[in-house]
């Protein structure tokens, strides 16, 4: 575990920030300064005030700060892939696996001590404010011709197949996976910054929604 690397596309760095200890601290260091400050007033040049580096060194590594964002959400999306993937490994019943993984897709994020210089529960906090710039851009075809977004689709297809699984009729499977990943984070952005509008809180969770909302959809009792 304390050498689990998550694989992203090449394309989004210049350097792999895995390579050395200045691109883990890029990586690292980026995560808070963007969560604390926000992605719009983010700079390579406060980055490198905090880390005490010149601005250049992290040019080194990433072209822009757009690519950077892109290269945090596909280790997000990739590190979320690998954890529901080894949760669900060992369930053969095909109702539980999709309860397990929709778990695993909604439920509030905790630290994961396996990668040292990543903060899972920032980067979650992140994502949820700050991922859609990633990919509301005019150049949205072209980055996704060119694979930025490959991970996030594999896994929103891996819950389809386990969605298909429990029911092989269900006409929609991809839209309902890929509302389970995108509402999650839109839920969680509402009960922070908007709770009038959305029925989850300190009592009722995203993942009970959206475990609710599967089932209820597919005709299938939890646990039954």
């Amino acid at each position: 575990m304390k050498s689990l690397k998550i694989g992203v596309n090449e394309k989004l760095y210049i350097k792999d920030p895995e390579s050395s200890t200045l691109g883990k601290n890029i990586v690292q260091h980026s995560i808070l300064l963007i969560d604390e400050i926000g992605f719009d007033h983010f700079t390579f040049k406060k980055l490198g005030e905090k880390i005490n580096s010149n601005e250049s060194s992290i040019y080194r590594y990433f072209e822009n700060k757009h690519k950077l964002l892109l290269y945090l959400a596909t280790w997000y999306w990739g590190w979320m892939e690998y954890r529901m993937v080894f949760a669900t490994n060992g369930i053969s019943d095909p109702v539980k696996k999709l309860e397990k993984a929709v778990e695993i897709l909604t439920k509030s994020i905790e630290e994961d001590t396996s990668v040292t210089h990543v903060n899972e529960v920032v980067l979650s906090r992140l994502i949820i404010n700050e991922y859609s710039k990633s990919y509301l851009v005019k150049e949205i075809n072209q980055e996704n011709k060119d694979g930025y977004f490959v991970v996030y689709k594999r896994l929103i297809n891996r819950l389809s197949d386990m969605i298909k699984a429990v029911d092989d009729h269900y006409p929609y499977p991809i839209s309902l996976a890929s509302n389970v990943l995108e509402g999650s984070l839109h839920q969680y952005f509402l009960q922070e910054h908007f709770p009038t509008i959305t029925n989850c809180n300190h009592k009722i969770t995203p993942t009970t929604f959206f475990t609710d909302l599967i089932f209820r959809t597919l005709n299938k009792k939890v646990n039954g």
